[in-house]
Parts: structure tokens; sequence; C-alpha cells
């Protein structure tokens, strides 16, 4: 199984969800990105939030469809993104992408970044991706992965106080058996060079960024 969440960022940084890329997935709205889908002619499966950034056009759309819709009240202790991702997991599915998560206010870009960590410990890949980007973390260990003419460039940083080891092959800039501190820039900017690229550390979680500029 594979889940595609839709959240209520700009649509102008959405990548075409119409593409061959999404084949296979179940949709998932988020709040307005259930609008989104359903004006792109894509059927969510469920669809999770408060919707008060609805307009009364678009609440009538969302509340006449066939969708399951899992309301909640304006004032909560989770984001509407969060509550559909925390059902999403809840599915196992083995691979899980986030849209609709990033630009538009700052706060709410970067707790959708930290809502990765919640499948560090779980089967499923977990993405954040948008019109130029793919954002993942990895927990420690060595990973081999194909050059994607779509993201040729890489970036890295720690989401713990370190990440231990590092090690780049394949790329503009290598590395061997770094150490990143949290807040260091020094993996932002790298490029893919080879076919087949390597990341591996062994300690610590780690942010990879991949982009298309």
């Amino acid at each position: 199984m594979k889940i595609a969440i839709l959240a209520g960022g700009p649509e102008s940084l959405l990548p075409d969800l119409r593409q061959t890329g999404f084949d296979g997935f179940s949709w998932v709205g988020a709040d307005h990105g259930t609008c989104v889908l359903l004006k792109n002619g894509l059927q969510p499966v469920r669809a999770f939030g408060d919707f008060d950034s609805l307009d009364d056009g678009e609440k009538k759309m969302v509340f006449e469809s066939e969708i399951e819709l899992v309301v909640f009240p304006s004032e909560k202790d989770k984001t509407d993104l969060e509550l559909a991702l925390d059902w999403a997991l809840a599915q196992d599915p083995e691979e899980c992408l986030i849209l609709g998560g990033t630009g538009g206010r700052l706060d709410h870009t970067l707790v959708n970044i930290h809502l990765l960590l919640k499948a560090v410990n779980r089967k499923t890949r977990l993405s954040v991706i948008d019109r130029k980007n793919s954002v993942t973390v990895l927990a420690p260990g060595t990973y081999h992965l194909k050059r994607n003419p779509d993201y040729p460039y890489l970036s890295f940083l720690s989401m713990t106080d370190k990440v231990s080891g590092l090690t780049l092959e394949g790329v503009k800039y290598p590395l061997d058996q770094a150490d990143i501190p949290l807040g260091s820039g020094l993996c932002i900017s790298n490029e893919v060079e080879e076919d087949s690229w390597t990341v591996s550390f062994s300690d610590g979680l780690l942010l990879m960024m991949r982009s298309s500029d």
C-alpha cells in the first residue's frame, strides 16, 4: 500500500498530481488539500481536518462528496496534517508522501518537516515533496541510491545533537566518517555525480534533501 497526503500549502508549489509517479497511491486530504484533490479529479479515500480554511463553496463540494470525512474542532492539539499522517502510518504503508506541506507560513513548513520523525522506527518510507524538493529522515545505516535526474542536488542536516560517521560516495563533495553537529551547514548543496551513490552513518538522525535546482 502507498498513501499520498495532500495538505493545504500553496498550490503553486505542488507537482502535477496526475503524473504517473503517483499511480498506485491512495490519496488522503488534509483540510484544504481535500478541495485541491477534488478539483484535480482525484477522489481521496479519507479526509481529515476542521475545514475552517474552506469558503462556503468549497465546504459544499467537500461535504457533499462521498469522501469519508473525519472532522475535528478548530481548537485541537494536532494539526490537520498530523492527524491525517497518524492515520496513514497506522495503515503500515510501504511508502507515504506528504504534499502541500511546504511554503506559506514558515512554522507550518518546519513542523511538517519534523513530522518525518514519526516514521523513523517504522517500515514506511515517508517523504515531504513539492515541485522542486524531496525531503526525508534517515536512521543510521548504509543507503545505496540511484541517480534521479529530477533531483541532482543534495543537502544533509543533522536532526539530533550530532550525526556521527557520515560518509558520502558518488557525489561532488565526498565525506569520510565526518561528524555533523546540529546546526552545521557543512553538507549543504552537494551534487550527485555517479549513477549510484551512497550515504552511510553510524549514529544520529539525518535529514536528506534532494532538489531540482
